[in-house]
């Protein structure tokens, strides 16, 4: 693939970094951490600027109400905001990066009229009810059951790590809804609405100290049938819809702020002292070179259009040089590492969870065994 910019390409940068020199001196102060109120707000704000400026969505088909921009705009998308300090999608991460585009993929022509444009607008927020607490790597182990009670389904069990839940209006959920059939086969992919009856949502407290993940218990919670993305006891295959989106592009913006990181880290040994270690110089110099790999897969994996297992690829290696990066982190630093009052120190310790979230390692390397180097399914 081409990797300059083309007149086109480069006109459409130029535009982006205008309008964000313009607007971001504009936005009001970040809310504290804990303010899910507060951060809701902000991210929604801002995710609202986006729409009405035209970049929401910049990726999405026009008919799912996005840009149609190239695989290359899009890039220059996540360069150019990273670059300039932009607010990341937030809260609203799970609607943007993950529900949305496949209810865009899989949803019939109402549910994306009803569901798309308030995504992209920042009215409406998502979580995600996927793991179990006997159901994360194994998730089709899930056991939380919906029954078909006419024109809906009447939903119980339990969800955990459930992302954003405490300020999302809508989960995308996965229920069993065939108990009898094989685990994949039996799954259903539900739009659920988090302020019906019998929905409760605890807030988890992470290691780094965020609350922005809870358990989500279900007691007797009626959905719509209407609400169901795909067939009955297909949720299996939609979900996979949603995970390769997961794998292959929703990391590719934290990709170029780990290169703005490792810039900082660099100018941070500079100034104490540190880089002197020529040690310490040949790991900055590795993870320069890991990362700029990185953004190139990133490049690669968005230029196919769908994500597929290439995702994969790209979500082992990214997990592994994250938690790299901030170890490497805590040795500039020394001591200040330690500071809770330092963003480090919480992006260190949030560092950890790479390697089980989003699909652990293990089974990342399942995958690409099997869809990848042709092994054979293991046992």
């Amino acid at each position: 693939m081409e990797l300059t910019d083309t007149p086109q390409e480069a006109a459409f940068r130029a535009e982006l970094r205008a309008w964000l020199a313009d607007v971001l001196p504009k936005l009001p102060p970040k809310p504290d951490p804990n303010d899910w109120p507060g951060r809701r707000a902000y991210d929604c704000g801002w995710q609202r600027m986006l729409y009405d400026a035209g970049y929401a969505g910049l990726q999405w088909p026009e008919d799912a109400g996005g840009r149609g921009a190239t695989p290359i705009e899009h890039l220059i998308y996540l360069e150019e905001t990273e670059a300039a300090g932009a607010p990341y999608v937030g809260a609203g991460f799970v609607g943007l990066l993950h529900a949305g585009p496949t209810i865009a993929a899989e949803g019939t022509p109402e549910q994306r009229r009803r569901w798309l444009h308030p995504i992209l607008r920042g009215d409406e927020v998502w979580c995600q009810g996927f793991s179990e607490p006997d159901a994360g790597s194994d998730l089709a182990s899930l056991r939380t059951r919906a029954v078909r009670d006419g024109d809906e389904y009447v939903i119980s069990g339990s969800k955990i790590w459930t992302s954003h839940a405490e300020a999302a209006d809508w989960c995308e959920l996965l229920v069993r809804t065939d108990p009898e059939a094989k685990k994949h086969r039996g799954i259903t992919w539900l739009a659920m609405p988090m302020d019906a009856p019998g929905v409760t949502v605890r807030p988890l407290r992470t290691l780094a100290g965020s609350t922005e993940f809870a358990e989500v218990f279900l007691d007797e919670v009626r959905v719509p049938v209407e609400n169901r993305l795909g067939e009955e006891n297909d949720g299996w295959r939609v979900s996979m819809v949603t995970l390769s989106f997961e794998r292959g592009t929703a990391f590719a913006g934290e990709v170029v702020a780990c290169r703005r990181t490792l810039r900082e880290l660099a100018a941070a040994a500079r100034a104490n002292g540190r880089w002197d270690d020529p040690v310490l110089r040949r790991r900055l110099g590795r993870l320069s070179g890991e990362f700029g790999a990185l953004w190139r897969l990133v490049q690669w994996n968005v230029s196919q259009g769908a994500p597929g297992p290439g995702g994969s690829v790209f979500k082992l290696r990214y997990s592994q040089a994250r938690q790299e990066l901030y170890e490497a982190a805590a040795a500039v630093l020394g001591p200040d590492a330690l500071d809770w009052d330092q963003e480090w120190t919480a992006d260190r310790l949030s560092s950890l969870s790479y390697t089980i979230a989003a699909g652990t390692t293990q089974i990342q390397l399942g995958i690409i065994a099997e869809r990848i180097l042709g092994l054979p399914k293991g046992r």
